[in-house]
C-alpha cells in the first residue's frame, strides 16, 4: 500500500508538472512530432496529432488507432486530456487496481461519456455472475451502458462456446446495458481467435490480443483471418514489455513498437497503458506516423537485448511440464513486475496460477522446453524470487 500511495503522488506531481491548462492549450492539433520522445520531455512544448481513424470490424465503431489503455493509469486527468483530443476509446477492467480502475475512468468520462467508446471486461461465465459483473461496472463507471463488454483472458476457445455465458450477454444487450461482446486473450492467441471464426453463430464482435513484433507470424496469420470475418482486432502487449535496456540508452523502443503494431492494417487500434503525461505524449505521438527504417533499427536492438527473458505467451511450453505448472502466466507476471514496473498488478496475476512456481520445487530437473530457447528452469526461479 505504501509503495502504491508514492507511486500516484509521483504521477500526480508529474501530471501537475505537466499542467492541465498548459497542456491543453499546447495540446492543439497539427502534424505527431517525428522521432523518439524521451520520457523526461514532460515539460517541452507538444503538438497533438490529428486523430487517425479505423473502423472496428462488424460494430461500425470508428474508433482512434492509438486507444487508451487504463490499467495502470492512477490520475482521470490524464485519460481527460486525451480524451479531449481525440482519442475514443478506451479500456478498463473490473479486476484492474484492485476494481479501483473503473472508478478512475468514470471520473474521466464526466461530461465526455457520449464522444467516447468504452470498454471493459468480466472473468465469469455463469450467467448471473456475468450480470451482476456487468452491473457492477456500470456503477463504478457511472454509465448506463458499456460499449464492449468482453470475456477476459481466454487462454482456449472452451469460454466461446459457453451457452449460459452468451445468455448473459444477450440479456445485458437486450436491456441496453451492453452494445458488443468481445474476447481478450494473452495465451494460445491463434486457438482463441480461430474459433471466433469458426464460431456459427459468430457471436463476438471483438478481440484484444497480445500482438507486438517479437510475435509468431501464425498470430499475425490468426489477426488476418478473424479481420476478413469482420472481427475487430485491438492489439495490446505491443510494447513487449517494455523494458528498460541499456542497450538503447535513453532511446525508448515505444514509439517503434506502436508503430510496427499499427503498420497491420487489420489492426484497428492498440491500446498501450499510459500511466502519466510522458506516456501519453510518447504513444499518442504516433497517431499516423509510418513505420520507418530507423523504428526498424531501434526494434532490432531492442528485440535483441530481451531475446533471453522476453517471453511471447505462446503457451506451448505448458504441455511438456509434467506439474501442470502455468509458465505463461508467471512469465506475464514477471513482465508486469521488471517491465512494466507495477509489483501489484504483477502479483495479482501471479496469483491467478492455478499451478504456480513453486511446484518446480518438486523436480530435480526442470523438462519443459520453450519453442524460443527461453530458460524455464531459471524464469520459474526468478519468480519464486520476486513473486514469492
Amino acid at each position: 500500500m505504501g509503495e502504491e500511495k508514492k507511486s500516484a503522488g509521483l504521477n500526480r506531481r508529474e501530471f501537475l508538472k505537466a499542467g492541465v491548462a498548459g497542456t491543453a492549450s499546447a495540446l492543439v492539433g497539427g502534424v505527431a512530432i517525428a522521432g523518439t520522445v524521451s520520457q523526461h520531455a514532460v515539460a517541452d512544448p507538444f503538438a497533438f496529432p490529428q486523430p487517425v481513424y479505423r473502423t472496428l470490424g462488424r460494430t461500425g465503431l470508428k474508433i482512434t488507432v492509438v486507444s487508451f489503455g487504463a490499467m495502470l493509469t492512477p490520475e482521470p486527468e490524464v485519460i481527460a486530456v486525451a480524451l479531449d483530443h481525440g482519442v475514443n476509446y478506451v479500456d478498463t477492467a473490473r479486476v484492474y487496481m484492485g476494481g479501483k480502475n473503473e472508478e478512475i475512468v468514470g471520473k474521466a468520462l464526466k461530461g465526455r461519456r457520449n464522444r467516447v467508446y468504452l470498454a471493459t471486461k468480466t472473468k465469469s461465465t455463469a450467467k448471473a455472475d456475468v450480470i451482476k459483473d456487468a452491473e457492477t461496472s456500470l456503477k463504478a463507471l457511472d454509465t448506463d451502458h458499456i460499449d464492449v463488454l468482453q470475456l477476459h483472458s481466454l487462454s482456449d476457445k472452451e469460454r466461446i462456446f459457453i451457452s449460459e455465458t452468451k445468455e448473459a450477454l444477450l440479456k445485458l444487450k437486450e436491456q441496453g446495458k451492453v452494445r458488443f461482446f468481445g474476447v481478450t486473450t494473452h495465451k494460445n492467441p491463434v486457438e482463441v481467435l480461430n474459433a471466433l471464426v469458426d464460431d456459427k453463430d459468430r457471436f463476438f464482435d471483438t478481440a484484444l490480443v497480445s500482438y507486438n513484433f517479437k510475435s509468431d507470424k501464425n498470430v499475425a496469420e490468426a489477426i488476418e483471418r478473424a479481420a476478413r470475418a469482420k472481427i475487430g482486432i485491438i492489439a495490446m502487449k505491443t510494447q513487449a514489455g517494455g523494458y528498460t535496456t541499456k542497450e538503447l540508452g535513453m532511446i525508448s523502443p515505444h514509439q517503434a513498437a506502436l508503430k510496427w503494431a499499427l503498420q497491420n492494417s487489420n489492426v484497428t487500434t492498440a491500446i498501450p497503458g499510459m500511466r502519466n503525461m510522458a506516456e501519453l505524449r510518447e504513444d499518442i505521438a504516433v497517431m499516423g506516423m509510418p513505420f520507418s527504417y530507423a523504428d526498424e533499427r531501434i526494434l532490432n536492438r531492442y528485440s535483441a537485448a530481451v531475446d533471453p527473458y522476453y517471453c511471447t505467451l505462446c503457451g506451448q511450453c505448458e504441455g511438456t511440464c509434467p506439474q501442470g505448472v502455468e509458465i505463461s502466466t508467471i512469465n506475464r507476471s514477471l513482465m508486469y513486475a521488471e517491465g512494466y514496473k507495477s509489483p501489484q498488478l504483477a502479483r495479482s496475476t501471479y496469483g491467478e496460477s492455478k499451478i504456480a512456481a513453486s511446484a518446480c520445487i518438486d523436480c530435480s530437473e526442470c523438462v519443459a522446453t520453450c519453442v524460443r530457447g527461453l530458460n524455464i528452469a531459471s524464469k520459474m526461479a526468478r519468480a519464486r524470487m520476486v513473486l514469492g
